[in-house]
């Protein structure tokens, strides 16, 4: 298939514009339109996985982690990162990143922690706002549910875990057609009064395009009266972090044995425990340690994440344990999720994992 249409589908996943303003998600090596034979996804794109690639027929590596961060100024294969995009552009393999924006859907990389610790419906931590926008149209009375039925179906419409809501009253309109028009209803230079129903929605501001295209595509009037609202709602469904509870809480070091065990850990750097059981956890994949204010705030017991530096862990003021598991650690089943989204939507596409460990961290 056409690595646009895999591209559509993960973007559907995660949109790119969700990313964050430091982040380089995306394509970065290939052409959407090249013929994809077989998928890799991994964390890290480094020369090794490529070789993988090669060697299991991929033509395409789908990777958390953009190995293209900073702006490259020369191509010589002088360091790592050199290396490995001088091998995936010799054996024509595309590079497709996902990261921060899959860290920050409702069923990205937090979500797949949350299903390994047993947390069901968590919320997210730092909710993103500036994402929502409003719609507000007018259409005439017997209009009023194909208008409406077209932007639910356009993804407008949806407030948390609720879908298809909206808000309409009635009112009269008013328009005078000239002489260039053809008009749904009325006559060319005389003022028409038509009984109207106003329409108001919500959607997310990546979904724009849609969201217009529906409303002209079921509104009958050739000229659509419409009018767009920035909102400055958080979105609660997008956002930094999640934590939610334990079905039943757990004693400090029996839960520390849970994290050991469901992600495969040697070693977990914590702080001492403010208390002895835990039932409320918080947390974040990767590098979280710009959410423990957060976390202190929704009175997590436990904040789980990586990268945490020394003075770092003294932060946490005796009012929750610091958890470090390692950014590796609390990535890794990043690959799992792609991969069993992208088997879901392409059941008959060549996907694999990697069988490559990328963690630069060694533990002795």
């Amino acid at each position: 298939m056409k690595l646009a249409q895999i591209i559509q589908a993960l973007e559907s996943l995660a949109p790119q514009t969700l990313q964050e303003s430091y982040d380089n998600s995306g394509l970065l090596l290939g052409n959407q339109e090249m013929e994809i034979s077989g998928a890799l996804i991994c964390l890290d794109s480094i020369e090794e996985v490529i070789n993988e690639a090669i060697s299991k027929k991929c033509n395409l590596v789908i990777a958390h982690h953009p190995i293209v961060f900073k702006g490259l100024k020369s191509l010589t294969g002088k360091n790592y990162i050199e290396r490995s995009l001088l091998k995936a552009i010799k054996n024509d393999i595309a590079i497709y990143a996902i990261h921060t924006n899959l860290d920050n859907v409702q069923q990205g990389v937090n979500a797949k922690i949350g299903q390994l610790l047993g947390i069901n419906n968590p919320q997210i931590l730092q909710p993103k706002n500036q994402i929502l926008e409003k719609l507000v149209t007018y259409c005439p009375v017997d209009h009023l549910e194909a208008v409406r039925d077209g932007l639910f179906a356009a993804g407008a419409g949806t407030i948390g875990n609720y879908s298809e809501c909206s808000f309409d009253s009635i009112g009269t309109g008013t328009f005078t057609p000239n002489e260039n028009t053809t008009p749904f209803v009325g006559i060319h230079n005389q003022r028409h009064h038509e009984k109207e129903h106003k329409i108001e929605v919500i959607f997310e501001n990546y979904n724009r395009f849609k969201v217009l295209a529906k409303l002209n595509e079921f509104h009958p009037y050739e000229s659509v009266a419409y009018e767009l609202y920035s909102t400055l709602n958080e979105h609660p469904n997008i956002g930094s972090g999640m934590y939610g509870e334990l079905e039943q809480g757990l004693e400090m070091n029996a839960f520390f044995d849970l994290l050991k065990q469901q992600f495969k850990l040697k070693i977990i750097r914590h702080t001492t425990g403010a208390k002895s059981a835990v039932k409320k956890i918080a947390w974040c994949g990767g590098s979280g340690g710009f959410l423990l204010e957060k976390a202190k705030a929704v009175k997590a017991d436990v904040f789980i994440t990586g990268d945490f530096k020394y003075h770092e862990f003294f932060d946490h003021e005796n009012s929750l344990v610091i958890a470090d598991i390692g950014h590796y650690e609390s990535e890794q089943f990043t690959i799992d999720l792609l991969g069993h989204f992208l088997k879901e939507k392409f059941p008959k596409f060549a996907v694999h994992l990697t069988e490559i460990n990328t963690n630069p961290v060694n533990y002795y």
